[in-house]
Order: structure tokens, then C-alpha cells, then sequence
């Protein structure tokens, strides 16, 4: 049986090929990951210890391979250039708070969707509007965010 890391403890890769090796032996070893996967063992151990960065498609590998779907998130929003700017950070949530948390915000969907509408019914948005409409965008990225999650949570508990 492998030894447990200590240098790559808090790495997100590891702790997921960890978490996946309590269904698949195979896991608890960086060459049996290695060999699922199809990445060289060298590699992954650099992945691991934060040596390297790894590839987009070597995290849709370890993310299939580990059932870990919250990998793709955490390489767009941190590790990806372009998603460091455009992609929320999302954590597979405790599935009872989330659904409390999206079912407070669709009771206060219908003033929202009210407010936007009022806003955007000229075609024309004035200087004095504009906090108003920021302020809904703001509500509409929160809803997104929840669901984003929920829909982390689906994919990891139904495979």
C-alpha cells in the first residue's frame, strides 16, 4: 500500500485521488493513477506537488477518473488565464443549505424579474438606473453561482 503525502496534503489533485482511492485500490498509488488515467507517474507526482500546472485535458482525466467534477472548476477558476477572470469558484455543496439557498432566492426571483423589466422596458438605461440594474446582475450571478453548484453536486453524486 502507498504511504500518504505529506508535501502534496493540501494539493486539490491529490486529495481527490485520495478521496477516489476509498472506492478504487488502484488510486492509493500515483503509478496505479497514472496507469487509469494515462498520464506518466512523473507527471502526475509534479501535478501533485504544484511543480507543474496540468493540462485541461489532464484534469478532465483525473476528474472522470476520481468523480471529482469540482477538479474542472477549481483549473478554470484558478489555473486558467482566461477563467481566473470569468469563472466563479463552486464547491460541492451540502445539498440540504443549497436548496434552502436557491428556494430563498426564486421567492425573491418574481421582484427581481419585476425590477428588470421596469428597467429595460424603454430600451434605454438612464444614469439613474444603472446601481439598480448592477444591483440585479449582482442577484443573478448569486442565483447562477447556486445553481452552477447543484449542478456540481448532480454530477458528482449520480455517477
Amino acid at each position: 500500500m502507498a504511504r500518504k503525502a505529506t508535501k502534496a496534503a493540501d494539493n486539490i489533485y491529490y486529495k481527490a485521488r485520495m478521496e477516489a482511492a476509498a472506492t478504487n485500490d488502484k488510486l492509493n498509488s500515483r503509478e496505479g493513477a497514472a496507469e487509469i488515467i494515462g498520464i506518466d507517474r512523473t507527471r502526475l507526482a509534479r501535478i501533485e506537488l504544484d511543480s507543474i500546472c496540468a493540462y485541461p485535458e489532464e484534469v478532465l482525466m483525473m476528474s472522470d477518473a476520481y468523480n471529482a467534477p469540482e477538479l474542472n472548476n477549481y483549473f478554470c477558476c484558478e489555473q486558467c488565464p482566461i477563467g481566473k477572470h470569468t469563472v466563479p469558484h463552486l464547491e460541492v455543496p451540502d445539498i440540504s443549505y443549497l436548496t434552502i439557498q436557491i428556494s430563498i432566492l426564486l421567492k425573491h426571483s418574481g421582484s427581481t424579474t419585476d425590477k428588470l423589466m421596469e428597467i429595460v422596458q424603454d430600451r434605454v438605461i438612464t444614469e439613474d438606473e444603472k446601481p439598480e440594474l448592477k444591483n440585479i446582475v449582482g442577484e443573478l450571478d448569486e442565483f447562477s453561482q447556486k445553481i452552477q453548484s447543484l449542478k456540481l453536486w448532480a454530477q458528482k453524486k449520480l455517477k
